[in-house]
C-alpha cells in the first residue's frame, strides 16, 4: 500500500505547476496509469492464489481494431462472488490461437496462470466456443478442469431472435416497429413534433375531471429505439410505442401529407397501414407480455453474483410463466387489446367471423381453408409464438443442464437443503482431480455428512436462496474451516460463470473513452 502512495505521489511531485505547461497529457496518462496500477494490485491481491474463471469478449473498435476484454469471477475472502474487469488487449485477429497467446500472455503479466482456470465464460462464436479449435478448446486441452459455460443472456437473446425468423407475424411485426422507430426517432424535428403531439394529447386529458395529475406523473416520453444486439430493448420500445401510440399516429399523418421527402411520405402511409388494426396491436400486446418475462429474467442472468444452478431455476421459472400465458392468457390479452383498439378507434374483429387475410396492396387474399378470427389470434399467433419460445428456450438451455450442472444444484440450501445429495456431490468432486485425489474424495464424503447434519439443525441457515448466500454464511459462522473441503467444492461450483455482462459492458465504456 505504502508503496503505490509513492507512486502516485512521485508523480504528483515530478509534474508540479512550474513543470506542468504542455505536459497535460502526459501527466494524466500516467496519473491514469498509477490508479490502474493500483486498482490491479487490489484485484490480484483478492485474488491471491486462488482459482477463477475466465469472462472473455472480442470486439472491433472505432478505429477498426480487433480489442479483446478480459474479466476474472472469483469467490473472495467473504465468499463472495466477484468480477473484475482486468484489461483490454489488441489482436492482431480473432482466430483463437491468436485470442489464446494474447490471453496467456495477460495472465502472465499480472502473475497469473491457466493452471488456476476453473471456469470459461464466452458467447457463442465459433471462435470462441469451437469444438476442435475453439478457444475453450484450446484451453481444455491443458487444463481439463476449466469448463466452458456458454452465455446464459447470449442463449436468451438468441432463442428470442430465432422466433422472430419462424414466424411471419412477428417478423412484419418488428420490421414495421424497427422502421417507426428509425423513422421518428432518427430526426430531431420529428421527435420535436411527437413531444408536440404529446402536450396536446395531456392537454385534452386534463380538462376530464377523472384525470389524475400529480408530482411525477404525466411525464414526457419518448420512442424509445431497439439495439441491434439487444432484442431485450425491443421491451421498452413496445412499452413506449403503447403509451405514445396515439400521438405516433398522428405525427405518422402529419409525415404522410405534408412531409418534403418522398420516401418518409411513403413510408409513413405503410405504417399507418400496418399499425392500425387489430393484427397489430395485437401482437403488441403478446410481445409485451413474453418480453416482460425474458426482460426479468435477462437482468436476473446479467447480475455479478448470479450462480449457475440458480441461473437454471430462473430459466425454469420463466418456462413456467410463459406456459401459464399460454394457457391462460388469451382472455385478458384478448380483452386489453380489444380496450386498447376501442380508444384508438381501431376496428375490433368478432372472433366467431372468418379471418381476412389482406394483401400488400390492401386487397383480401384468398386462402385454401377458411378459419375464424378465434382460431387464427388465439392458435396461429398466441399458442404459436409461445411454442416457438418455449421449444428455443429449451434447445438452448437443455444443452447446459449437463450432468455437472445437476451436480451443482445439490447445494441448492432452499426448502432446508432438500436438494442436497452427498454420493451427487462426491461425483461432482470426481470432476476436479487436481483438487480431491482419493483420499480426498473420501475425507469430502466425510465432511458432507457432518457438514448437512451441521446447517439443517443450525437457524441461520434455514430460508436461504442460493448457493452465493450459502457461501457467505458459511464464511460468516467460520464453517468454511470447519468444514474446508465441502467449501472448496462450493467455491469451484460457484466460479463457474453465468453470464459475460462484465466484459460486454467494458465495449460500452470504451465507445465513450475511445472516439473517433
Amino acid at each position: 500500500m505504502a508503496e503505490d502512495n509513492d507512486e502516485i505521489n512521485r508523480v504528483v511531485l515530478d509534474n508540479s505547476p512550474g513543470n506542468c505547461i504542455m505536459k497535460a497529457p502526459n501527466i494524466q496518462n500516467q496519473i491514469i496509469s498509477s490508479f490502474a496500477h493500483f486498482v490491479l494490485k487490489a484485484i490480484l491481491c483478492d485474488i491471491g492464489d486462488d482459482f477463477f474463471a475466465l469472462l472473455v469478449d472480442e470486439a472491433r473498435d472505432v478505429s477498426i481494431k480487433e480489442q479483446m476484454a478480459v474479466a476474472l469471477r472469483y469467490v473472495n475472502g467473504e465468499g463472495k462472488i466477484i468480477e473484475r474487469f482486468i484489461g483490454v488487449v489488441h489482436v492482431p485477429n480473432t482466430t483463437a490461437r491468436c485470442l489464446k497467446v494474447s490471453l496467456e500472455s495477460l495472465l502472465t503479466t499480472f502473475g497469473l496462470s491457466l493452471s488456476r482456470v476453473r471456469g470459461q465464460g464466452y458467447d457463442g462464436a465459433s471462435n470462441m466456443q469451437g469444438e476442435f479449435n475453439g478457444l475453450k478448446s484450446l484451453i481444455l486441452k491443458e487444463n481439463r478442469s476449466a469448463f466452458y459455460v456458454h452465455c446464459f443472456a447470449h442463449q436468451l437473446q438468441l432463442a428470442l431472435v430465432q422466433i422472430t425468423k419462424k414466424n411471419k407475424q412477428l417478423c412484419e411485426f418488428f420490421g414495421s416497429l424497427a422502421m417507426l422507430a428509425n423513422i421518428i426517432g432518427g430526426s430531431c424535428k420529428r421527435q420535436e413534433l411527437l413531444r408536440e403531439k404529446q402536450f396536446e394529447k395531456l392537454c385534452e386529458k386534463i380538462s376530464f375531471d377523472n384525470f389524475v395529475t400529480g408530482s411525477g406523473l404525466n411525464q414526457e416520453a419518448t420512442l424509445k429505439r431497439p439495439g441491434d444486439t439487444r432484442w431485450n430493448s425491443y421491451y421498452f420500445t413496445i412499452l413506449s410505442m403503447i403509451k405514445l401510440f396515439s400521438s405516433v399516429v398522428d405525427v405518422l399523418e402529419y409525415l404522410a401529407n405534408n412531409g418534403d421527402d418522398v420516401a418518409h411520405c411513403g413510408q409513413a402511409t405503410i405504417l399507418l397501414r400496418n399499425i392500425e388494426c387489430f393484427e397489430f396491436t395485437f401482437v403488441l400486446h403478446l410481445m409485451r407480455s413474453v418480453l416482460g418475462i425474458t426482460n426479468d429474467l435477462s437482468q436476473a442472468l446479467q447480475k455479478k453474483d448470479q450462480d449457475l444452478a440458480n441461473a437454471m431455476k430462473l430459466v425454469t421459472f420463466a418456462k413456467d410463466r410463459l406456459q401459464e400465458l399460454r394457457e391462460d392468457g388469451w382472455g385478458k390479452l384478448l380483452q386489453q387489446t380489444s380496450d386498447f383498439c376501442v380508444e384508438h378507434d381501431i376496428l375490433v374483429p368478432n372472433m366467431d367471423d372468418n379471418f381476412l387475410l389482406y394483401s400488400r396492396d390492401g386487397r383480401i387474399s384468398r386462402r385454401g381453408t377458411q378459419i375464424t378470427n378465434l382460431n387464427h389470434y388465439q392458435i396461429e399467433v398466441l399458442y404459436t409464438v409461445i411454442d416457438l419460445q418455449l421449444s428455443e428456450l429449451n434447445d438452448r438451455f437443455d444443452n447446459t443442464n449437463t450432468e455437472l450442472l445437476s451436480l451443482i444444484s445439490c447445494f441448492d440450501p432452499s426448502n432446508s437443503f432438500s436438494a442436497f445429495d452427498t454420493n451427487a456431490l462426491v461425483k461432482l468432486a470426481g470432476f476436479y482431480p487436481s483438487e480431491f485425489d482419493d483420499c480426498g474424495l473420501i475425507v469430502l464424503e466425510n465432511q458432507l455428512e457432518n457438514f448437512i447434519r451441521d446447517v439443517r439443525s443450525d437457524q441461520d441457515f434455514s430460508n436461504m436462496v442460493g448457493a452465493s448466500r450459502l457461501a457467505e454464511k458459511l464464511v460468516a459462522k467460520r464453517k468454511n474451516i470447519t468444514y474446508p473441503s465441502v467449501y472448496l467444492l462450493l467455491k469451484l461450483s460457484l466460479i463457474l460463470p453465468v453470464a459475460t455482462a462484465s466484459v460486454e459492458r467494458v465495449f460500452s465504456a470504451m465507445k465513450i473513452v475511445k472516439i473517433y
